[in-house]
């Protein structure tokens, strides 16, 4: 049996396992890939390099992760986020819509970073207690960040630009400027979906609660991270002002690099528990309070390692994106690039970025040229068609951490947003051929 077939009924029924709920996502990314490999020929030295390997990729997000959540927590057990939440829900008045279209503005705003895992770190502690608070679908939030930041992400300082210019060996600059206008219009379908969602997320809790106020009245019990049900002894309100502060500069160092993720936020796990808890026995319980939540989420990400570790050192994925080129029939070769770019959310679903830019774009570039299909149209309906669809995929890290933050589960989120992301890459594909971006 080939790799490229192995390597694909492993994905597919990893996404099936994680859709159907039945097992952990631990469960279903470690047993499938290590029973593949077995079947390619590989021996168990072999899983070892592939999970040494896999692990470095993914062990500096594992730390990240872990902080990150306690961090949020403790700033969550202080009471930072209450005034933002009762603010928010003042200004809105309690609308749902408003709600959905500001989580828009802000998902647009804190991803031109071009780090989709700060966009997550800014807006899910803010925005998450306000939707619960409101009896608002928590997987609508994802849904609008994921949408946005993907949109946004076309910037030359994010990944996918950068990979396909390094590919074609071009300023990646001068690649970004046709898609200023599809960010914009990407931009607007999203306010769009954000307003017909919030419409029927609206028709939804006046159909379960009779008035929003009965709904937003109501305790939230158990959804995430955070719930309703607070603790007001843990809460700080004198040291509001300093716990925003050092948010703020934690947050800010993570956007602007100046440390690594990890360490930023155990400097400020480190600085915020002293200030807020005297005693060594409130600073850990505060610890133990969120570190079954941290290192479930850290063990997550290590199977992802061992998972994407075995996929590339197999050599599965590029079989994979050799394989789907080659089996095209050649009648269709002349709108490949097309093809390929309809196909690139679910491409998300089975390829890691590295491999769907750096082993299936060139082949898709070379059989392109053939047919006189120029190099940029081909770049252009695979950066388009592919990247609205990176944060509902199970192989980019950033979504584990949305998820870690938001308590939600990945095959919850995959049928909630898959299709909704999938039309949306599809429309602004064929608005850039409209628009003359991509020739066919």
């Amino acid at each position: 049996m080939s790799l490229s077939i192995i390597g694909f009924l492993t994905i597919v029924l990893i996404v099936a396992l994680l859709i159907s709920g039945r097992v952990s996502p631990l469960v279903a990314m470690v047993i499938p890939p290590i029973i593949a490999a077995l079947i390619a020929g590989f021996s168990f030295n072999d899983l070892g390099e592939f999970f040494t390997s896999g692990l470095n990729s993914v062990m500096s997000v594992a730390v990240m992760f872990i902080f990150a959540i306690i961090f949020f927590g403790i700033m969550q057990d202080t009471g930072l986020f209450e005034p933002l939440i009762n603010k928010m829900i003042a200004l809105s008045r309690g609308n749902i819509i408003v709600v959905a279209v500001i989580t828009v503005l802000i998902a647009v705003v804190a991803q031109l970073d071009g780090s989709g895992a700060s966009t997550f770190l800014i807006t899910i502690p803010a925005l998450l207690p306000l939707y619960l608070r409101l009896r608002m679908n928590p997987y609508l939030l994802l849904l609008l960040i994921a949408g946005s930041a993907a949109v946004v992400n076309m910037v030359p300082w994010g990944g996918p630009l950068g990979r396909v210019a390094s590919v074609l060996e071009t300023d990646v600059t001068e690649l970004w400027y046709p898609l200023i206008i599809i960010q914009v219009i990407g931009i607007v379908l999203m306010l769009i979906l954000a307003i017909s969602l919030g419409i029927r997320e609206k028709r939804r809790i006046l159909k379960q609660y009779g008035t929003l106020e009965i709904a937003a009245d109501d305790q939230v019990e158990g959804q995430g991270m955070i719930t309703s049900e607070v603790d007001t002894s843990l809460q700080r309100p004198k040291l509001l002002w300093v716990n925003a502060i050092i948010a703020i500069v934690v947050v800010g160092i993570l956007v602007a690099g100046i440390l690594p993720a990890g360490l930023a936020f155990l400097l400020g796990v480190a600085i915020v528990l002293p200030i807020n808890y005297r005693t060594p026995k409130e600073q850990m319980a505060r610890v133990q309070a969120h570190a079954p939540s941290a290192l479930t989420m850290a063990s997550i990400i290590i199977s992802a390692g061992l998972f994407l570790g075995i996929l590339n050192g197999t050599g599965m994925l590029v079989a994979i994106a050799n394989d789907a080129v080659n089996i095209l029939p050649a009648f269709l070769s002349s709108y490949l690039h097309i093809i390929i770019g309809v196909l690139g959310v679910p491409f998300d679903l089975l390829l890691s970025t590295d491999a769907y830019y750096f082993a299936l774009f060139p082949v898709v570039e070379q059989i392109g040229l053939s047919f006189d299909i120029d190099s940029l149209s081909t770049g252009y309906a695979m950066i388009i068609g592919n990247i609205v669809g990176t944060f509902v995929s199970p192989l980019a890290p950033a979504v584990w951490l949305a998820l870690g933050l938001s308590g939600l589960e990945m095959g919850k989120h995959l049928k909630y947003s898959f299709f909704w992301m999938w039309g949306l890459s599809i429309v602004l594909l064929f608005t850039a051929v409209a628009l003359g971006i991509i020739a066919i």
